[in-house]
């Protein structure tokens, strides 16, 4: 079975105290940052890319002398707790980070859903927090002040998607929609079924699936009787593989197979093999993109260089994000020149500046608002970027097998 293996970390649970890159500092020369991650259980492979990503940013921060605050530089100390994929304990971990740990800062758990339900404790104890991985409008719609996000809307992903399909794909007139019954992925399944219908399509087809589906193949069965043209699957690493393996064991064909968010990892490309030539997907950032940056990391080829160095392979949006919250939080500290959330959460609410992640501005709701999101394909075994023109790649390719 094409599952991805989940890493084991030796982590204290509820008080994993990492120091970056640094030797133990006092405690008054520390800046201490929570990360609650799912590091075990099904959503493990996405949590491992986002400790990449905060790592390699408190590594930098600290290679060069720590965060700037007032005059004094600060280290960087990242609290680290595995929540096991459970979003309850995610709420948990993170009330503990602020009570018992007693870090000045939070970054969201992983994904829409768990992002979400923890913001009501940070925004309980005014406490900024910066979600890596939380693009679903229900997010920020509660009006909280203290949540901000690195991932535009959903939508930013399937109406380019959907116009390229509709330009160069015309005879695609029938789209079979199938999501993982969780936030994020039901909430881009939807946009794209709005998407479809505003653009003249048919969606035929549009089911959900419980979290922790093991047999996909009824389902799918049912969708190939319906003939679509195009195929929209939504879920995570794990679930994508699975139903991609079993697409293929039902000989399933079509124009256009799409799945969010799988395809965005270099781990998926290298599970799926030959079955992941064409499929289509879309993300908020991807190392093609060149942007001379004023954070830490500079150009956006720098940072892929220093992912490589240090992990020996190629950065995606979700490593990419999360290091970039890490660099935000640095820029906001230091313009506040000041350790007072309040201060630093003013900051943050007026960032208009270019990182090597693109160009962050956040909107009134606290979701980014000045990002053109990539559409890609894979083409021999590589995301070949289709949109925006400025860093496009090459061109679509029809038919999936």
């Amino acid at each position: 079975m094409l599952y991805l293996k989940s890493a084991r970390f030796s982590l204290v649970l509820g008080a994993a105290f990492i120091a970056i890159g640094c030797a133990p500092a006092a405690a008054e020369d520390v800046v201490r940052f929570g990360a609650p991650l799912p590091l075990t259980g099904p959503l493990a492979p996405e949590g491992i890319k986002q400790q990449q990503g905060y790592d390699l940013w408190a590594e930098q921060a600290n290679k060069a002398g720590g965060i700037s605050v007032g005059g004094k530089k600060y280290k960087v100390e990242i609290v680290y707790t595995d929540y096991q994929s459970n979003t309850p304990r995610a709420v948990q971990t993170s009330e503990q980070m602020i009570t018992q740990d007693n870090v000045n800062f939070l970054f969201g758990p992983f994904g829409s859903g768990a992002a979400k339900a923890a913001s009501t404790v940070s925004e309980k104890y005014k406490v900024p927090t910066l979600a890596a991985t939380a693009s679903s409008s229900q997010v920020y719609d509660q009006g909280y002040k203290y949540l901000f996000g690195t991932f535009t809307p959903n939508d930013t992903l399937t109406t380019p998607l959907t116009q390229i399909i509709k330009s160069q794909a015309p005879d695609v007139k029938k789209v079979a929609i199938l999501a993982r019954n969780d936030l994020f992925p039901l909430a881009i399944a939807q946009e794209m079924e709005k998407s479809a219908k505003a653009n003249g399509l048919e969606v035929v087809y549009f089911e959900k699936y419980a979290i922790n589906t093991l047999d996909h193949s009824a389902t799918l069965s049912q969708m190939k009787s319906l003939a679509p043209q195009w195929i929209f699957i939504t879920g995570y690493i794990n679930d994508l593989l699975l139903i991609r393996k079993q697409m293929v064991d039902q000989q399933m064909k079509a124009t256009v197979v799409t799945m969010i968010a799988g395809p965005a990892y270099q781990e998926f490309i290298d599970a799926a093999g030959q079955s992941a030539e064409n499929v289509t997907s879309a993300s908020w950032w991807h190392p093609a993109e060149q942007y001379a940056g004023k954070d830490i990391f500079g150009s956006t080829s720098n940072f892929v260089k220093l992912f490589r160095d240090k992990y020996k392979g190629d950065p995606d949006y979700g490593t990419a994000s999360a290091a970039v919250c890490g660099a935000l939080f640095q820029i906001a500290i230091e313009r506040a020149g000041s350790l007072d959330r309040e201060k630093v959460r003013d900051e943050l609410a007026k960032l208009d500046i270019v990182t090597f992640f693109g160009p962050v501005k956040f909107g009134e709701n606290g979701q980014i608002n000045s990002l053109e999101p990539p559409v890609f394909q894979i083409q021999g075994s590589k995301p070949i970027v289709l949109f925006p023109q400025a860093i496009k790649q090459g061109e679509l390719k029809l038919g999936v097998n």
